[in-house]
């Protein structure tokens, strides 16, 4: 006679909605791989508010080729009644389609999932196996805190870029000057102490980079290092800044008639000028400060670093760098061609990233097995770590095996201790 139904409800944490439609506003495709039930898990994502793309079972799963399962799996969301093995299997075949995976899990069965993926993550609370094969460990079990992380990660590869992009073009140019002033004048454009204050007062400015903010379109996707575009924009704005540095030259030499002390002041104070304040462009693909407005410490380290750079040759200690006084024309002249410098840089970055847009983009790079993120036991984990550690090799079976046991877990941390030694 039935008496009734015990029903166990387990909800999702009321945060758990937000966090996942903003991991999908910052382009990240959640998925669910798990051994319970498939009407649970949709019932789960529905809940969520998660659009599912499809379930699979582990039956389906085991009956797919790799081939076909690398195709399903791209469109598929859940990943229901999987073995270890199997969500093993997933993350190895979306990692070699092209995509970056990573992999949050908090038990003994994540274990083979969270090793495979590009980027395992676990919590404090979880297995200590699961902890000991994931690359992160979050103290706080919230999925804000990932997507949190993804947006600073962002963040920094952006200020990282535009370090790049700065630094890269205005030495371009630098050096195509000096190289070429060598050539034509009778004596040293600048002197190797003057070059080294020019370039100590440069990276001192960029050092506000770090803390500078981030259009908002540049942490909506992932972006990529490509050495490719970064030569073409070094080869398209080093030689902008090398016009500006030999009409200064012209300026110095046919209308002032400077002798050598004047020229190299008047290239110093251009130099330091141009190739600081480009960064207020190269920074976003917007127009600055209108539509994009740099960070207040990168304005005023600029905007210090290029005040200290006039103020030096007009200062006491222009003698002893070898800094001889100009005339006040120039400052006006100079200025002019500040403004002119950073309007062309202006419109030759509109169309640079103009002609960037309509190139193809790369299809997805086919990823190996080998991991980025340097693992704390990974020389544990290696074939010839194996083959050169009896004790390891007998253990390590126990590791990934979906019922392992506590004392399996220490058989494995001893056999790693014993392999490290």
């Amino acid at each position: 006679m039935l008496a009734g139904f015990l029903i166990f409800l387990d909800r999702p944490k009321a945060d758990a909605k937000a966090s996942l439609e903003l991991l999908s506003s910052l382009g990240i495709t959640v998925k669910i791989a798990t051994g319970d039930n498939a009407r649970v898990a949709e019932m789960v994502c529905g809940d969520l508010g998660l659009v599912s793309g499809g379930t699979l079972t582990g039956i389906q799963v085991d009956a797919m080729t790799d081939a076909e399962l690398a195709v399903t799996a791209r469109n598929s969301s859940i990943f229901a009644r999987v073995s270890p093995e199997q969500k093993a299997r997933l993350i190895r075949l979306l990692r070699q389609s092209g995509g970056a995976v990573g992999f949050l899990g908090d038990g003994v069965n994540d274990a083979l999932a969270l090793h495979s993926a590009d980027i395992g993550i676990s919590v404090d609370s979880a297995t200590d196996i699961a902890k000991d094969a994931a690359d992160v460990v979050l103290l706080d079990k919230d999925l804000g805190v990932l997507a949190e992380g993804v947006m600073e990660g962002r963040r920094i590869f952006a200020n990282t870029i535009k370090y790049v992009l700065m630094g890269t073009s205005s030495n371009f140019g630098n050096m195509f000057s000096a190289a070429t002033a060598s050539v034509v004048l009778s004596f040293l454009p600048m002197l190797p102490g003057q070059i080294l204050l020019n370039n100590l007062l440069y990276d001192a400015g960029q050092l506000a980079i770090p803390g500078d903010r981030v259009d908002a379109e540049q942490l909506r996707a992932p972006s990529h290092w490509d050495i490719g575009f970064i030569r073409r924009f070094m080869l398209l704005f080093g030689p902008i800044s090398s016009i500006f540095d030999f009409a200064t030259f012209g300026l110095m030499i046919f209308v002032f008639d400077a002798v050598p002390g004047e020229f190299r002041a008047g290239w110093f104070i251009e130099s330091i000028a141009t190739q600081t304040l480009i960064i207020f462009a190269i920074r976003t693909r917007r127009v600055p400060f209108f539509r994009s407005r740099p960070s207040a410490g990168l304005i005023v380290a600029s905007l210090g670093v290029v005040a200290i750079g006039v103020y030096l040759p007009l200062s006491p200690l222009a003698g002893v760098l070898g800094f001889d006084p100009l005339p006040a024309p120039f400052f006006l002249a100079v200025l002019a061609m500040i403004v002119i410098y950073l309007i062309v840089v202006e419109f030759a970055k509109a169309w640079f990233f103009a002609q960037a847009a309509q190139q193809p983009s790369a299809p997805p790079r086919p990823r190996g097995h080998a991991h980025h993120v340097s693992r704390r036991a990974a020389r544990f984990s290696t074939p010839q770590a194996i083959r050169a550690a009896p004790s390891a090799r007998v253990t390590s079976s126990a590791w990934p095996a979906a019922g392992a046991s506590s004392s399996g877990t220490r058989k494995v941390r001893a056999g790693q201790r014993r392999a490290g030694n």
